[in-house]
């Protein structure tokens, strides 16, 4: 399988080529408005798209949807069942938990991966790569706080229950910034330690939103992948979540 990636300078979002081989058959995974140089390697390789696959409904992941799929004769766009209803985009089919999609030699399999959005799904290409969106990412993982989240069980589930089961030669091309393994996740992502029990969690406190925010544990202070922090924070009823670190103000 061979996985050309395109990011956008601003969103940092990944749009991607999986393809068997020059000549062969390939899919399109996500639209970032930036996927030129996708295109070009879809014509100069004489690549037959069969598939573009969203794997869920955010702007910075759909951007330029209608443009890059008349670009490559228009083939049948694929995602969740809720994503119908997110964007403007019409699909042609939907994807579920197990659902299959052939493409050439290669099998995607669609994978729910709930947390980040309701929405959201993971995209297993083969038993090499597994495409992860914006539930995990090379050193972090998703927010589970903006509009349309589910959660930090769900997140914690989809990652640890679905995504950590796999093999860990797997390749993981995450929605932003660079590709990882998920040995390498498995051994190194903060959160991932902790959630296995082999680091503590943190006693820090800090506010979440601002000067009127709420009051909460830092359970975790980490690198994301846009060069800032990501946080996961404990409320006083209970409740956690993971939050981008401009929303924290640490207090000790």
């Amino acid at each position: 399988m061979i996985v050309e990636r395109a990011e956008h300078p601003q969103f940092l979002s990944n749009a991607y080529l999986a393809y068997d081989a020059p000549g062969g058959a390939g899919v399109l995974i996500d639209s970032n408005d930036v996927t030129g140089p996708l295109i070009e390697r879809v014509r100069a390789e004489d690549i037959t798209i069969t598939h573009v696959l969203l794997t869920h409904h955010h702007y910075d992941h759909v951007v330029g949807l209608a443009e890059l799929r008349e670009a490559v004769g228009s083939p049948p766009v694929l995602a969740h069942p809720l994503v119908a209803d997110l964007i403007m985009d019409p699909l042609d089919g939907t994807l579920a938990e197990g659902d299959t999609v052939e493409s050439g030699q290669t099998r995607i399999t669609a994978l729910e991966t709930p947390g980040h959005c309701a929405d959201h799904l993971a995209l297993r290409v083969g038993d090499s790569d597994v495409f992860t969106a914006d539930v995990l990412f090379k050193g972090t993982v998703g927010g589970t706080r903006a509009p349309g989240a589910t959660g930090f069980a769900d997140l914690r589930a989809s990652i640890m229950d679905k995504l950590m089961s796999l093999p860990g030669e797997t390749a993981v091309h995450p929605g932003h910034r660079e590709p990882s393994t998920i040995a390498h996740e498995w051994e190194s992502n903060p959160f991932v330690r902790i959630w296995r029990g082999l680091d503590p969690e943190a006693e820090g406190r800090c506010r979440v939103g601002g000067e009127d925010g709420a009051q909460a544990q830092l359970v975790l202070w980490a690198p994301d992948y846009d060069g800032g922090h990501k946080a996961w924070v404990r409320f006083e009823g209970g409740e956690d979540a993971i939050v981008g670190g401009s929303q924290v103000e640490r207090l000790n």
